[in-house]
């Protein structure tokens, strides 16, 4: 994983606090909870050289209204062209390939919308079965592009990858946009693991039941809801976006299940701390934003509902459309 600016938390330059466990052990069925010690399993951090020549990099910044965005799969895009060596098959590399850029022209897309690539790991109950996490919406690292998908190696060099990416895409003029997942993360309920926000402070990073709180709120049927209500959360999430803009060179993200990101107490709220943070953001601002505009909880369906700058997928229209 790329450096992490939250990872000092564990190299003791910040006072910790005891972490809450994230389940009771007193009540109810705890036969499945996982009690391994998952230290030795956790991604820490490798520092790099950050250094990148850019160049004369510029973002093609395409007007919403003029774009035409193809959603795809690092891996899946690339691991079976002929045209890419096998050893950049799957790769940041191969996206930044002669190959893949003459098809994605001829397709006459102006940006390329990749599947999550922050830094994921794959369920146990998959990894049981001999299987891996593919679509990637599984997130444990926010700082780092995801090591799988790289030719260089997982100590720095999918990094400089994911740039040369970025870099030869822009120069084609064909805008680079992110499916983030900000909602929940790779720690699950109440069972576990524990492999990150949980051990520094449980009741600040996630959403919790109010009479209960040794269970979590789950907007998304994925075990976990980020408790994006929270200064520090709504920090973390704003600092890692300014990060792959300035640092990344992306042109824009479309947000996972955003209205999750909304919701106040409960409802789904156009005037959330969530929205006033990133339109007053100058970094961020004039990037692209698209929402997923719903999630699984009750009020979650909010298409036509999202506030001034942004844009929404419409699942209908989509549905209707390939129907068709």
């Amino acid at each position: 994983m790329l450096i992490d600016p939250y990872a000092k938390a564990i190299s003791g330059d910040v006072d910790w606090k005891l972490p809450i466990f994230p389940y009771d052990v007193t009540s109810g069925d705890v036969s499945m909870i996982d009690k391994h010690d998952s230290a030795a399993g956790v991604p820490k951090l490798v520092v790099i050289d950050t250094s990148f020549d850019w160049a004369t990099d510029s973002a093609p910044e395409t007007p919403l209204a003029d774009s035409v965005i193809y959603e795809a799969h690092v891996r899946g895009i690339s691991i079976r062209n002929p045209d890419i060596p096998p050893q950049f098959g799957g790769t940041y590399a191969s996206l930044a390939h002669p190959a893949s850029v003459t098809y994605l022209k001829k397709l006459g897309i102006t940006a390329i919308e990749l599947l999550p690539v922050h830094h994921f790991i794959d369920e146990g109950h998959l990894l049981d079965r001999g299987l891996r996490n593919y679509r990637g919406y599984n997130t444990l690292g926010y700082f780092a592009p995801m090591s799988r998908y790289s030719a260089a190696g997982d100590r720095g060099g999918q990094v400089r990858e994911f740039k040369g990416m970025v870099r030869a895409l822009h120069t084609e003029g064909i805008e680079v946009i992110l499916d983030v997942v900000y909602n929940h993360t790779r720690e699950g309920n109440h069972l576990g693991p524990m492999l990150s926000w949980k051990g520094v402070c449980n009741t600040a990073h996630y959403r919790l039941v109010t009479d209960e709180p040794q269970y979590y709120l789950d907007y998304i049927g994925t075990g976990n809801t980020l408790n994006v209500r929270h200064p520090q959360v709504l920090k973390m999430i704003m600092d890692s976006l300014r990060y792959w803009v300035t640092e990344m060179h992306l042109d824009g993200f479309r947000f996972d299940l955003a209205a999750t990101l909304a919701r106040e107490l409960h409802e789904v709220s156009r005037l959330s701390s969530f929205f006033d943070t990133i339109h007053q953001d100058p970094t961020l601002a004039e990037k692209k934003l698209i929402a997923e505009p719903w999630d699984v909880g009750d009020g979650g369906y909010q298409v036509g509902r999202f506030p001034v700058l942004w844009a929404e997928w419409n699942g209908k229209y989509r549905d209707t459309v390939r129907r068709f």
